[in-house]
């Protein structure tokens, strides 16, 4: 029995599935599912170097903070940028998770981005050894998405599945338990919000936050013209003046500021189905194109995506919990040793 079957014929109720995510970090407990989704932020003073809050707690610190306190984000663009901080906000959430302390050393697969070097996966694996795990195995998180998406990945067949999170955007092909083509790139919904601060700041000399950024994602984000189309009161910093200011912004003007960066996944999506074997073309033809990650919930992305290709594009039931979702069943179902040695290190 090799490594990898010992760790799917484990038993243990206390193995973990985590997506560890620029934006949020979710958790899957085998046996009882999801049961942690919180921002990846921690918020430390800077002059004792003591950790006050993390996740939720942090996350309504930010932009609120003293001088003295700090919300950072230990994780960018898919990857750790902070190995000590990482380190302490996965035991955290181990620790939230298991108050009684009912095991000592959990087992965890963590979902990473299919383009993430040597370097930075070792960053990672020591990230979980190092928050108390009894062994850290990695899962690629376009694998991930489509095993929590019901893709059948075991099959020989061909799947795309384009996974936007909030560091990275990967689109992949998958069949028979591996990835046949991917391409991934730093523009997802980070950048989506940088691009809406960036155009506040050019068009209004306004400073606005990335609380309020999000807000204005998600509020009047979108890929594609709405119905009818909304308009919202933002609230920041005059550059000029230095006083508060409110002022009105149209959906208009945010798919504007964000069309730069859904021309790039568009254009990723296109590249990967140039590259795709033309057997695996026809079942994706058929198929159509799987969205998750939070990106996918941009409103109209997939009828832009739908436009260019002339392909069928669905979202994900779950787009947000997607990665966490298929590590989950990873560990629960012992079947998907199937998957290519290359995925699960």
């Amino acid at each position: 029995m090799n490594r990898l079957q010992r760790y799917f014929s484990n038993q243990f109720s206390n193995d973990l599935g985590i997506d560890l995510g620029t934006a949020n970090t979710v958790v899957y407990l085998r046996g009882k599912g999801i049961i942690l989704s919180e921002p990846s932020v921690v918020a430390i003073d800077t002059v004792t170097q003591e950790v006050l809050a993390i996740g939720a707690d942090a996350y309504s610190m930010v932009g609120r903070t003293p001088g003295n306190i700090i919300a950072v984000r230990p994780m960018k663009d898919g990857v750790i940028a902070n190995f000590e901080m990482a380190e302490k906000m996965v035991r955290s959430f181990i620790k939230k998770i298991d108050n009684q302390n009912r095991f000592f050393k959990p087992r965890i697969l963590i979902g990473v981005p299919w383009g993430i070097t040597d370097v930075e996966k070792r960053a990672v694996l020591e990230s979980g050894y190092q928050a108390g795990a009894k062994e850290v195995l990695l899962i690629e998180e376009p694998m991930a998405a489509a095993i929590g998406a019901d893709v059948p990945v075991l099959e020989p067949e061909g799947n795309m599945v384009v996974d936007i999170g909030g560091g990275t955007t990967e689109v992949a092909v998958i069949s028979l338990g591996g990835t046949v083509i991917c391409k991934s790139s730093r523009v997802a919904g980070d950048e989506f919000d940088e691009a809406i601060m960036a155009h506040c700041r050019k068009n209004y000399n306004l400073l606005i936050g990335e609380r309020m950024s999000e807000t204005i994602k998600k509020q009047i984000g979108s890929a594609y013209p709405f119905e009818e189309e909304r308009n919202m009161g933002v609230r920041g910093r005059d550059l000029l003046s230095g006083l508060p200011k409110t002022f009105t912004i149209s959906s208009m003007e945010i798919r504007d500021a964000l069309s730069e960066s859904v021309s790039t996944i568009i254009d990723m999506v296109r590249f990967t189905l140039e590259k795709t074997p033309p057997e695996l073309s026809g079942d994706i033809i058929k198929k159509g194109i799987l969205l998750t990650g939070g990106g996918a919930l941009l409103h109209g992305l997939d009828k832009a995506i739908h436009e260019e290709t002339q392909l069928t594009v669905r979202i994900a039931k779950d787009p947000l919990s997607c990665v966490a979702l298929g590590t989950g069943r990873v560990l629960e179902n012992e079947m998907l040793d199937r998957i290519s040695s290359s995925m699960l290190k």
